[in-house]
């Protein structure tokens, strides 16, 4: 029986009013949803009300309001005796610029299947036609369009959905029956755009430019074919949007859903006019995270980031003023390319489940997903050197551990099972509610091997090698993931939030796991904004929305985020129980010291002066080097 206080409706403020609004889950904006949200997200948080998840959720809610009322300080304090028209003035200059970097001659598409599951669901059993129904169990993976209509959505808790539609009907998963869908419907898009960027089991990028050239036809004719084709060779609809980019296009998909298509005009005039009182939230990837801090600065559309442009500028590094002003304008990447093994950093599987206290059933839980994770690394060929668990609290907080080893994991599952199983027993007794691993240091073993090992970066200027190759520590920077809780990345090919849909805490025990201390590694998931190319998923089987933000593009461990003096060595960064032990493959120097630290290192040995030693010495073998680390290993 609820007490008198849980029956109480919240208090009518804006504190309460971002929490309704956060209760009512990162789906929100999801095409088919009634209406009438306010009183959907009222009831969320009734049926929520008192429980652990409410609790979490109110924690976040007021964390993130205590870091608005600082960055409002700090707008203010920055604002303060500015002369606001000449920092207008400076970034109408940076507009000129980046106006200059349009380009309006490629046609992009997203294309995205509906309600993809439910679809196939509905393929399978055609008695659920004009039903609402849910795919999934625990939480929703997704809702036909009959559920959406009442409030229930994706990620969506199954006790919430019932008390949104009482009739509901939940289907269970079925990922090979997916898995073969979308294989079809990929097939399809790829006739149009053999290059195409999967963003997903259900979803998808393709440059449709040449395409149209070569067949003599419009894009939108093009589209409409490829729809159509999707539909006769599988039975579900797909929705489109054209534009100049990505991001646009991404956008557009959404305006005629479902199963129809949208083509932004191709002018200069017609973007921005699209753009101006478009809501930011519909910008792919601002999550609720950073859609409420820039509410809180006033920016509630992409013309509010013109008006405030002046401010933006002064609070560059919190908000990411050249992202903005690119979304003001309607500017994105139109470059379009599958994802590439290379790129990939991490492959995991996780399960969510009813909260289990109990030490046996948890750990079942842990071989099955042991068992999902080693048949993941066979069929696509992966083994790795750290390993990580993630798991979920029934308080809905989220902790990792991990372990790294010298040797590369093995892929069979009772290894990968005695190693979760070692640092999880560590943290029981725990109520649990998702647990899951992750491999990382990947090593690619359908990859051919390296040719002249780190050598061939010393190779002479006319070397095809040299030519090609680029220094793995500048990858690595390049292909970072951004926590983007409140600015965005500023590459101009990510979009910020992507990550911001779970705020991880750090270990909670502070105690080490066997023999070798660990470090500790957060997962960032995903969401549904367009991935750069350093992000395509990869997946090893076909995975839910949810899924896909919770671990597609797996996880990084953290840079080191200090800076060195020109030419002279980072000192080693030692952090408790994380310590290795490891070897220059530049200068053979032995190193007591964590991952930043020897990377630190390694990209010290790699410095401009160092590499053109090398270039000279392969140049004139004869001739002694001078200088850097390496005229230390030759003095040696």
């Amino acid at each position: 029986m609820k007490s008198e206080s849980e029956h109480q409706p919240l208090e009518p403020s804006q504190d309460s009013a971002s929490l309704l609004k956060r209760l009512a889950g990162p789906s929100s904006t999801k095409a088919g949803l009634s209406k009438d949200q306010d009183e959907i997200n009222r009831v969320i948080a009734e049926v929520s009300k008192g429980s652990k998840f409410y609790e979490n959720e109110k924690k976040k809610d007021k964390e993130l309001s205590e870091k608005i009322a600082k960055i409002l300080k700090q707008r203010d304090e920055a604002l303060h005796g500015v002369d606001v028209r000449a920092v207008e003035r400076n970034v109408d200059h940076i507009i000129e610029e980046l106006e200059d970097q349009r380009d309006l001659s490629q046609t992009i598409v997203h294309v995205d299947m509906d309600a993809f599951y439910a679809s196939v669901e509905l393929l399978r059993d055609p008695s659920l036609e004009g039903k609402p129904f849910g795919v999934g169990g625990g939480v929703l993976s997704t809702a036909s369009y009959e559920a959406r209509k009442y409030g229930v959505r994706s990620g969506m808790a199954e006790f919430v959905a019932r008390k949104l539609c009482p009739d509901l009907i939940v289907v269970k998963l079925d990922f090979e029956r997916y898995s073969e869908m979308s294989k079809r419907c990929m097939t399809v898009f790829r006739r149009y755009d053999p290059n195409m960027c999967a963003a997903g089991c259900d979803e998808g990028y393709l440059n449709i430019t040449q395409y149209c050239r070569d067949h003599h036809i419009d894009a939108d004719t093009c589209v409409q074919e490829m729809r159509a084709t999707v539909h006769k060779e599988t039975q579900l609809t797909v929705s489109a949007g054209i534009a100049t980019n990505k991001m646009l296009a991404k956008i557009s998909s959404d305006k005629n859903k479902p199963n129809g298509q949208f083509h932004l005009p191709v002018d200069r005039d017609s973007i921005k006019a699209f753009m101006h009182d478009l809501s930011i939230r519909k910008v792919p990837g601002v999550g609720r995270v950073y859609e409420r801090l820039l509410d809180a600065i006033g920016i509630k559309t992409c013309g509010d980031i013109y008006t405030h442009r002046a401010m933006l500028y002064l609070m560059d590094k919190q908000f990411g003023l050249k992202f903005l002003l690119r979304t003001f304008l309607g500017i994105a990447p139109n470059t379009v390319q599958p994802g590439r093994r290379e790129q990939r950093k991490s492959i995991g599987a996780e399960r969510t489940f009813h909260a289990l206290s109990d030490k046996q059933m948890i750990l079942s839980k842990l071989e099955e997903v042991a068992n999902e994770l080693a048949g993941d690394m066979a069929s696509g060929g992966w083994t790795g050197k750290t390993i990580t668990l993630k798991y979920k609290l029934d308080t809905y907080q989220v902790f990792t551990k991990a372990k790294s080893f010298d040797r590369w994991v093995s892929q069979k599952k009772d290894d990968l099972f005695t190693i979760g199983k070692e640092l999880l027993l560590a943290e029981l007794p725990l109520t649990i509610r998702l647990i899951g691993l992750r491999v990382t240091k990947l090593k690619d073993l359908h990859a051919a091997e390296p040719v002249g090992g780190i050598k061939c970066f010393f190779e002479v200027s006319n070397s095809p090698l040299r030519k090609r190759a680029k220094l793995k520590s500048d990858i690595d920077e390049e292909e970072e993931e951004e926590e983007a809780d409140t600015a965005p990345h500023t590459d101009e090919d990510s979009m910020p939030g992507f990550y911001e849909e779970e705020d991880l805490e750090s270990d909670h025990s502070g105690n080490t796991c066997g023999d070798k201390p660990r470090s500790i590694v957060h997962f960032k998931p995903r969401s549904h904004g367009p991935p750069s190319q350093a992000q395509a998923p990869i997946p090893s089987r076909v995975r839910s929305n949810s899924e896909r933000r919770a671990g597609s593009s797996g996880s990084r461990l953290a840079k080191n985020c200090g800076s060195n003096p020109p030419g002279r060595e980072p000192q080693s960064i030692s952090i408790a129980g994380s310590s290795e032990r490891h070897t220059c493959p530049i200068c053979s120097k032995q190193l007591e010291t964590d991952n930043q630290g020897f990377n630190a290192h390694v990209d010290f040995c790699l410095s401009k002066d160092a590499i053109l030693e090398a270039q000279v010495q392969a140049r004139n073998p004869k001739k002694p080097m001078i200088s850097g680390t390496v005229s230390k290993k030759r003095k040696r």
